[in-house]
């Protein structure tokens, strides 16, 4: 197996010049395609602080060290033909014994996937008699969730959501005169009086 990392250029543009590239970089390796894997990793090069995406790009190859001797030829071709993605370009060669490489492959599916194996599947498609809800689908929890219950008291807020076990009804209105605000959590108690001299009306 060959891996060729790019640092410094997008996740995109890699995928897609392997697509483009393969074939030949294969040839010059004198291998099969299915020996030729890209990675194109999630991270940015630096100088000085400044990062150098597409400016300042490393092309790292890891490849059995029975490829060394085309490695002339393979790095000529990846700094010919990368030159159009960034303005300065590295290329690094890493080779290892083949007897320290493991590999799994389950022969119970394709090694890679292809083009032509793929399932496309078509989004944004409703089945028949199928609508899309356009509704707000936490709509009948909105009481709970704007009311906190502690020691059986319950919070006056805005809206003095106080339920039954308060003796409050939600057509209360809160009114404070003290720093705290309609806004702050007032305890109440059973008789409606909010901690903090924060008093409901009914």
């Amino acid at each position: 197996m060959i891996t060729i990392s790019v640092i410094g250029l997008d996740q995109y543009v890699v995928g897609h010049y392997s697509k483009q590239h393969s074939k030949n970089l294969a040839a010059l390796f004198e291998t099969s395609e299915d020996n030729i894997s890209f990675i194109a990793p999630d991270c940015y090069i630096f100088h000085n602080g400044v990062e150098q995406t597409s400016w300042n790009s490393i092309v790292r190859v890891t490849a059995p060290r029975q490829f060394e001797k085309l490695e002339a030829n393979v790095a000529k071709y990846l700094l010919k033909t990368l030159k159009q993605f960034s303005i300065n370009i590295r290329v690094e060669f890493f080779y290892f014994d083949k007897n320290h490489c493991y590999e799994f492959v389950n022969n119970e599916y394709p090694h890679f996937i292809k083009e032509e194996n793929v399932v496309n599947v078509e989004e944004g498609e409703l089945e028949e008699g199928e609508e899309i809800y356009d509704g707000n689908i936490f709509e009948e929890f909105a009481p709970e969730l704007s009311k906190k219950e502690e020691g059986g008291h319950c919070h006056c807020h805005d809206d003095c959501d106080c339920d039954d076990d308060c003796d409050c009804d939600c057509d209360c209105d809160c009114d404070c005169d003290c720093d705290c605000d309609c806004g702050d959590d007032c305890d109440c108690d059973d008789d409606c009086d909010c901690e903090c001299s924060c008093h409901h009306k009914h």
